[in-house]
């Protein structure tokens, strides 16, 4: 790069981010940015606050103090000019039970102004294999079933910022690595940066090249996966969550 050349913005920057409820914090301060093709890994116990900071991220929880840009635009004031290049998975988030499969994915294009979306619908059905069931009312899918769509209505934007959380909790282990496989094929495909929310160490092993670590609502690490295991002498991450979540400082007792 130039001297004169002026740096690419992060996709995702997060700079003093806090959230408070009744004057007790329950997040934060968070700083941390995602750059574009990254995927980063959110971990931390149940109540560490993965999904508070991920609705703060979206604009759809205000924080107490901080910001978050996304894109460039400020998330508080400006979200509506970055959320047409984000989008979000979980599977603990219904869909309407009464419309088919087809339908939900129809809505969530609409809303996004996807070009083409018949034929955009055709291929995420194609891609997670939702042939099957295409015009089933989502309510009477299985779990898994609601998951893969999930995953397809998260893609269907075709999105540069793709939070995810949990995304392949209901999933046996082949569709699981299945569609680990599609996500990083987006990510490859459209320079996409993902934040990984996800209780399944292997699956974070796989996906990411960056942990954040959260206890009690505050970042206690950052690294990527191999320096996280060699700086706690640990085998796997699931013995690096532990450590972090008892207390253990390079594996010792607290």
């Amino acid at each position: 790069m130039s001297q004169n050349a002026v740096a690419p913005k992060p996709t995702l920057a997060v700079a003093g981010l806090s959230k408070s409820y009744d004057k007790r914090r329950v997040v934060g301060p968070l700083d941390f940015s995602l750059e574009a093709g990254s995927v980063t890994g959110l971990l931390g116990g149940n109540g560490a606050g993965k999904t508070t900071t991920i609705g703060m991220v979206m604009g759809l929880i205000e924080p107490t103090q901080g910001s978050v840009h996304a894109f460039g635009c400020d998330m508080s004031r400006e979200r509506y000019g970055a959320l047409g290049r984000m989008n979000f998975e979980s599977p603990y988030v219904d869909m309407p039970h009464r419309l088919t499969v087809r339908q939900n994915l129809r809505v969530f294009g609409m809303l996004y102004d996807v070009e083409d979306l018949n034929a955009k619908i055709e291929q995420l059905a194609k891609d997670l294999a939702l042939g099957d069931f295409l015009d089933r009312q989502t309510g009477r899918l299985s779990a898994g079933q609601k998951t893969r769509v999930a995953i397809a209505k998260s893609l269907i934007n075709d999105p540069q910022l793709l939070l995810l959380d949990e995304p392949t909790a209901s999933l046996d282990p082949d569709t699981a690595d299945w569609v680990r496989a599609r996500l990083e094929a987006h990510r490859r495909t459209h320079n996409c940066a993902i934040l990984l929310a996800s209780h399944n160490m292997s699956e974070v092993e796989r996906l990411c090249d960056r942990v954040l670590m959260l206890k009690d609502g505050t970042l206690v690490d950052d690294d990527s996966p191999a320096s996280l295991l060699a700086r706690y002498g640990r085998d796997t991450l699931e013995e690096v969550f532990l450590d972090v979540a008892r207390g253990r400082v390079d594996g010792a007792p607290a």
